[in-house]
């Protein structure tokens, strides 16, 4: 009897000092896409998504969203590589959401090869990225996962596992606690290292067979475009013929051939089995990140019996899963051409599939707005989407440019003529009740430019009438409503006073009377009679009303006269003027500089530099304090901002007056 006890003592010692493999603490949700996917953190709206789509996602079962990211350009370039704190401000709001509801959310390194894969300096990216991410979010809830790179590629296995785990290492520097998620090249978890970290997650992709899941794609395999109706499983329906286009073409024909073997739902469990031995072998947990098949081209209840039999199967191996995705990018939950809304135009045999919660749907009928909306309150508002045309210019939704109110206000300068900020109702509105009620269109604006116009413009919807034309409904805004002097002015336009304008379907429809207010898509802001070249626009608080209340609460005269370069290469905006503490340089570069800035004094001494780097093509900001090397602040002066550009000059005067 005690040499069974100490035998049972013996064994809880020992494993009591081991650390065992984490667990996945969640089984299946989505991706959330195209949200966090921009190349400029400044093209990120916000409000695509909000705490309500989180809250329908979990009601649906969810317990997990992968929120896919393109980290790289949310930073700036070296040596630092410093994350812009809007991004933080974004995601934080999504981190909020995800813990307040308790479901886990991914953060997903999702930067596309050109920029990640491809980049010689990855390794050291990818290591000061995670620093920062690791640093923010360390003291979070373990609701949060990190996700180092999705799919690398371009790189053999040997010399990627390196990489992540100098990307593991780096992030354990400031967060030992939160789960990583870890990959492999093109899928091969088992040729990664064996890594000694406990609390990783190893993820993989499944869209196989690649001829049926992405059938009617053209950026993975470009002949796979012309490819349709291609069945699953094999002999359910007919195969198509192959495309005429593709006959001679090696990958696709042998694909076409093999599909009697690679269609199948016993290829698929082969397929998914390599993981799971993976998993068994190393004894480490693995999660399915993507799966899905694209819905251009491919029969509607092929999709959904292929997503069940991958879900079906995932589960029976107790692996979890997110699909690719939610709602955009043509693989989502929602039925093919509709506004994606969730009460009415969810696929639900899709949804059920996938052994989700079906909600109850509703049939849509659009309604006549009764009330007035916001378009534009610090950010474009929901239910409408940003979809401006910036033409070689800059639009900027989070101008940090004295705001009237609020934190942001939209900047707009360099586009070409006929360049819009647009707004697009998702979905579309019936304005015919807002005219009949003499509502208005009403916002803020500033300019720095005398004789500077632009429209404002209403289009309506495309019918399937060929007769039928987007017409537009236009007023013009010129120095006779608002004085263009660097001061905030207010506008109150009644939708009565716009008129009809013709429409350009191709070729230009003279008016007719035809704009139909029950059928709004979008509103602009459009340069219809010239261009917006070494001038600028600011705008806030744009909103439908019947209420002319809109206050002007900024009267400064914001001097940010825009200084563009005959040589095109950079467009550099320094703001306010006179400031008093803080100072804001925003500029575009249009080709990869070696950019620094640096603060001098009218006697030529130098009193601050701001920045050494070498910089991609975008959109930066930098900021002076105006404090001097010693840290002490400077005195009242006028003092030169002065960037150089690969040892090109430009200079930028400004006052500094604290008192």
């Amino acid at each position: 009897m005690k040499h069974t006890f100490a035998i049972i003592l013996f064994v809880i010692l020992i494993l009591s000092g081991l650390k065992l493999p984490a667990q996945t603490p969640f089984k299946h949700g989505v991706n959330l896409t195209t949200w966090f996917q921009t190349t400029d953190v400044r093209q990120i709206q916000f409000t695509k998504y909000t705490r309500k789509d989180f809250v329908n996602i979990k009601s649906l079962g969810c317990d997990v969203i992968r929120l896919p990211i393109n980290l790289f350009y949310m930073a700036g370039g070296k040596p630092d590589y410093t994350i812009d704190p809007i991004f933080f401000e974004f995601l934080d709001q999504a981190v909020n959401w995800a813990e307040e509801l308790n479901i886990y959310l991914i953060l997903d390194n999702h930067t596309d090869n050109a920029l990640a894969s491809k980049n010689p300096d990855l390794e050291t990216i990818l290591a000061k990225i995670w620093i920062q991410m690791a640093g923010r979010y360390k003291n979070r809830s373990g609701f949060i996962l990190y996700e180092i790179m999705n799919e690398p590629n371009g790189m053999t296995s040997a010399v990627w596992g390196k990489i992540q785990q100098t990307a593991i290492d780096a992030i354990r520097s400031m967060d030992t606690k939160h789960t990583i998620v870890v990959t492999g090249i093109n899928n091969l978890l088992s040729q990664l290292p064996v890594y000694t970290d406990l609390n990783l997650l190893y993820t993989f992709h499944f869209y196989e067979p690649v001829l049926f899941t992405h059938q009617g794609s053209n950026w993975w395999i470009p002949g796979l475009a012309t490819v349709a109706d291609i069945p699953f499983p094999y002999g359910t329906a007919p195969m198509p013929a192959l495309p005429a286009d593709l006959i001679g073409d090696a990958y696709v024909s042998n694909a076409w051939n093999n599909y009697k073997n690679d269609g199948t739902v016993a290829n698929i469990k082969q397929l998914i089995d390599v993981f799971v031995t993976f998993r068994n072998n190393r004894k480490v947990p693995i999660y399915c990140g993507e799966f899905g098949a694209y819905m251009k081209n491919s029969p509607d209840a092929s999709r959904i019996t292929w997503c069940n039999e991958v879900r079906k199967y995932l589960e029976e191996k107790s692996i979890p899963w997110t699909t690719w995705d939610y709602q955009s990018g043509g693989f989502g939950l929602f039925r093919k051409g509709t506004n994606a809304m969730f009460d009415y135009d969810l696929n639900i045999p899709l949804v059920t599939a996938l052994g989700l919660n079906a909600p109850p749907q509703k049939l849509y009928a659009l309604k006549p707005d009764s009330v007035g909306f916001p378009v534009y309150a610090d950010y474009v508002c929901e239910k409408i989407f940003e979809s401006s045309n910036a033409s070689g210019g800059t639009i900027d939704c989070y101008s940090t440019a004295e705001p009237n109110n609020g934190k942001y206000c939209i900047y707009w300068t360099g586009t070409a003529r006929y360049g819009y900020v647009g707004f697009d109702f998702l979905p579309d509105k019936d304005l015919s009740k807002l005219l009949a009620n003499n509502y208005a269109v009403s916002f803020l604006v500033r300019g720095n430019t005398p004789g500077t116009k632009f429209d404002i413009r209403f289009n309506d919807t495309k019918t399937t009438d060929p007769n039928d034309h987007p017409w537009r409904m236009g007023y013009t805004i010129d120095e006779t409503m608002a004085p263009w002097d660097g001061k905030w002015h207010k506008i109150y336009i009644p939708l009565k006073n716009f008129k009809e304008q013709g429409s350009m379907d191709g070729i230009w429809y003279n008016p007719i009377g035809a704009y139909d207010w029950k059928a709004t898509d979008n509103l602009r802001f459009v340069l219809e009679q010239g261009d917006l070249s070494g001038k600028s626009m600011w705008f806030d608080n744009i909103c439908l009303t019947d209420k002319d209340t809109l206050k002007v609460n900024n009267s400064t005269i914001t001097d940010v006269t825009l200084v563009q370069q005959a040589d095109n290469k950079v467009s550099i905006i320094v703001y306010p003027n006179p400031v008093k503490y803080m100072v804001t340089i925003d500029y575009k570069i249009n080709s990869t500089e070696d950019v620094s800035i640096e603060i001098f004094n009218l006697n030529g001494q130098k009193v601050k530099s701001l920045l050494h780097s070498r910089q991609l093509p975008g959109n930066y900001s930098a900021t002076w304090d105006s404090r001097d090397v010693s840290g002490m602040h400077s005195s009242s002066g006028v003092y030169l901002c002065r960037l150089s550009l690969s040892g090109k000059i430009y200079t930028r005067k400004f006052l500094l007056n604290p008192h």
